[in-house]
């Protein structure tokens, strides 16, 4: 299974916000740092903002920031909300498949016992659990630069 783009940067969006502990973030500056487009960042911003997870402020000053603490946005939250689809075989749609299986194979078990399995350790693992633990994130973000090491 591979996660779409507009869940790995939503994921990085969110850890953007969360490094720069509770300050307004610009979209326009965190696309900078990842080296993506505003536009397709703001794309991905609307779904992040109806689920609660970011929040906007308007004016010259604006900008983006976590709507709720990293450590209550959960990966598997994240997931869910930017993946349109998990089947991972076409007997996981909805509208039937042609197999003639279906019913009776134990590959749509093993598959769905595997998803489960995927979804359960995403629901592990918070976006603070991705920034905390890293003291170079902030600096590699452009976030504090004072704090960069000089180059070898």
């Amino acid at each position: 299974m591979r996660l779409t783009r507009q869940t790995n940067y939503a994921i990085r969006m969110l850890m953007y916000c969360s490094a720069n502990d509770g300050q307004l973030s610009r979209v326009a500056t965190i696309a900078t740092a990842y080296g993506v487009s505003d536009l397709f960042l703001f794309k991905i911003l609307q779904p992040l903002v109806q689920a609660g997870f970011m929040e906007t402020v308007r004016g010259r000053n604006g900008g983006i920031r976590l709507a709720v603490p990293a450590n209550t946005i959960s990966l598997l939250d994240i997931v869910k909300t930017t993946e349109d689809n998990f089947a991972m075989a076409e007997c996981f749609e909805d509208e039937g498949s042609d197999c003639p299986l279906i019913g009776s194979c134990a590959l749509n078990g093993a598959l769905r016992e595997a998803l489960n399995a995927f979804f359960a350790v995403l629901g592990g693992y918070t976006i603070a659990d991705l920034v905390e633990p890293n003291p170079m994130l902030a600096p590699l973000l452009g976030l504090d630069l004072a704090a960069v090491p000089p180059a070898a």
